[in-house]
């Protein structure tokens, strides 16, 4: 048996009792013959209350102290769990993710990892005992302070110690039964895919899919680590994602032709308004954002009139960066040349994702008839080989994403999408 690497979310960790749960799963998969590298989230919302509370003391914290904070959520969890497997018999250590060798840039709040140097988690396992790492946090290159990843950080610890490690699996346990064809929470009658390409789970996780975050899937492709995508409530098979189809009796699961629907309201749609229409103006705009840190998703340039010579540039961005990229343009108006800015929160993406839509005619005309047939209203358009992504009103999100769903014969014909924590990650 080889090794293999489990990482369990915050719903799964809410409590003791599912503490004790998650002990119950490692032990077992020790008791098979692996080695088991454990990545935990803290406990429940205890990051998100941690955040309120710097918040009330500080409008702005200072981002080393904000990382300082925000990974104690982790370290309680990976302590309380290693303390429950010993409990049942079994040694475990845990690790920070300094001390695990997750060595990353030394941008706070949101670090990228540089390289993972694993000695002491080898060095346990060759031990015999089981490694609970904390996920979510590293430690800095150069000043070798403690640093956090961002949303999904701990999905991105897990699969970058499984390369290290040379793991056979990276487990992602979750609080639903794998990766469905759109939002449980949304769309009751969601399917589970059985398997799922790197490419396909890419643009749903970069489309507003929240099981698995861009950046895991990112890390998981670069290094061809199989993710298998499972509830740590049930006993259920889960989801594969990988770069070729599994094998189930004597038969490849088939690649669908479409994979399924995500949607995202957590963007908003900023509009340069009456910019020159002359070389150079739009790599200004989207200089004056990336020198302000600011990641953009979709960009619409609309056709300049005639008699003035202006057009119009669109583009979406993560609403908490809607502030400061407000402010960078506002900065550097006079530089740029544009009339005047215009901002929207209220808008939600809806995404259609499938690597057979490039070869199948028609798909396309589908999709938007879907929501025409909805009554629902078109800003934004983008699309690539395989994805159609569409913004509109926030408030007709939840209907498109409906709509679409049936019209590509995605529904189950029963309910067998369940959310069992309740967030659905």
């Amino acid at each position: 048996m080889g090794l293999v690497v489990q990482k369990y979310g915050g719903s799964s960790v809410a409590d003791a009792e599912g503490i004790k749960r998650v002990a119950k799963r490692i032990v077992e998969a020790k008791k098979n013959g692996h080695q088991v590298v454990v990545v935990v989230s803290a406990m429940g919302d205890t990051t998100d209350e941690l955040i309120d509370l710097a918040e009330q003391v500080s409008p702005m914290p200072a981002g080393r102290e904000f990382d300082m904070l925000l990974t104690a959520g982790e370290r309680i969890s990976m302590a309380l769990l290693a303390m429950a497997i010993k409990n049942l018999g079994h040694e475990a250590q845990s690790f920070t993710g300094s001390q695990a060798g997750v060595i990353t840039d030394s941008v706070h709040n949101k670090a990228r990892i540089i390289d993972v140097t694993p000695g002491r988690i080898r060095q346990s396992l060759d031990a015999g005992n089981i490694a609970i790492v904390a996920g979510f946090q590293g430690v800095s290159q150069d000043k070798k302070d403690i640093t956090t990843l961002g949303r999904g950080g701990s999905d991105t610890t897990a699969v970058a110690l499984a390369a290290a490690l040379d793991a056979e699996v990276c487990e992602i346990y979750t609080d639903v039964d794998g990766v469905f064809t759109a939002d449980p929470r949304v769309v009751k009658k969601a399917k589970k895919i059985d398997w799922i390409s790197f490419e396909d789970m890419l643009e749903l996780a970069s489309s507003g899919s929240k099981v698995l975050l861009h950046r895991c899937v990112e890390y998981a492709r670069r290094y061809n680590i199989p993710i298998h995508v499972r509830s740590s409530f049930s006993g259920l098979k889960g989801t594969w994602v990988s770069s070729e189809p599994i094998q189930q009796g004597d038969k490849k699961v088939e690649q669908a032709i479409i994979s399924g629907v995500a949607h995202d309201t957590s963007e908003a749609k900023i509009t340069v308004v009456g910019v020159p229409d002359k070389p150079g103006e739009a790599a200004a705009i989207f200089r004056t954002i990336s020198d302000a840190e600011i990641n953009i998703d979709m960009i619409v340039q609309n056709v300049s009139a005639a008699s003035t010579g202006l057009t119009d540039i669109s583009f979406t961005l993560p609403k908490a960066e809607g502030r400061k990229a407000i402010d960078a343009l506002e900065k550097n108006k006079h530089g740029i040349g544009f009339d005047s800015l215009r901002y929207d929160d209220q808008i939600g993406k809806i995404s259609l994702v499938g690597a057979g839509m490039k070869t199948n005619p028609g798909v396309t005309a589908d999709f938007f008839t879907a929501l025409s047939d909805a009554g629902v209203n078109i800003e934004l358009i983008s699309t690539s080989e395989i994805r159609i992504s569409v913004v509109t009103r926030a408030d007709d999100v939840n209907e498109a994403v409906r709509a679409v769903h049936t019209a590509f014969g995605l529904d189950s014909d029963s309910d067998e999408a369940v959310v069992y924590g309740g967030t659905g990650r």
